[in-house]
């Protein structure tokens, strides 16, 4: 204690505990490489503080927008097995290998998404491509709505899983209207002009460097 000029075990009886001062908490590699019109809820808090997350979308994300590639550990056993999530394996070298994710510094953002239930909450599928696997949607993401996982139907044979076939927008019976926040439109760097979807602001981009 600089106040008694001694050295104590614990905490001194005249002057109190010291104030402790806690370092800033870096976000892990996989919350880092969210994109930014994505973002994490957590949807459930088990025993010893585990948080079950979910990714949401925040603005409108087109049908056959590709995330990818997934990042894990090539392993021959998995060391982390979460049963909301799907169980990733790619073929390198003539070998089969898992994709682990141990933790959140060994992986990206594609290890919170959590898997489809059934085919209408279905709004990705994965899929392996030259060793790697991606996400791709299978139909338009809306402001607010969960992104949620299956296998493709040719991954789902490499995994020894069923395949779920997402049905035809037309053939699904829209659910309820309920109520939405208001979504941002997406804005060029360049020229600031504003388009109402990603897909709009990426052709715009490109026809803007053509020009330049």
């Amino acid at each position: 204690c600089e106040d008694c000029g001694k050295s104590l075990i614990g905490e001194c009886k005249v002057h109190g505990p010291l104030i402790r001062a806690k370092d800033r908490v870096i976000p892990s590699r996989a919350r880092l490489t969210l994109p930014h019109y994505l973002t994490l809820r957590v949807l459930e808090l088990r025993a010893g503080n585990q948080q079950i997350l979910g990714v949401f979308a925040k603005k409108v994300i087109q049908k056959r927008t590709q995330f990818g590639p997934y990042v894990g550990q090539l392993s021959t056993k998995l060391t982390r097995y979460d049963e909301s999530r799907l169980v990733l394996q790619v073929l390198k070298d003539g070998g089969k290998y898992f994709l682990d994710t141990p933790n959140e510094d060994c992986g990206n953002w594609m290890m919170f998404v959590r898997l489809a239930r059934n085919q209408e909450e279905q709004t990705l599928v994965a899929y392996q491509h030259c060793g790697e696997v991606y996400f791709t949607t299978v139909k338009p993401i809306e402001p607010q709505t969960e992104l949620k996982v299956w296998y493709a139907a040719d991954y789902a044979k490499f995994m020894e899983a069923s395949a779920v076939f997402i049905k035809e927008e037309s053939d699904i019976c829209p659910l309820p209207p309920v109520a939405k926040e208001p979504v941002d439109p997406w804005i060029c760097s360049s020229c600031r002009n504003t388009f109402a979807t990603f897909t709009l602001l990426e052709s715009h981009q490109c026809i803007h460097k053509d020009r330049v």
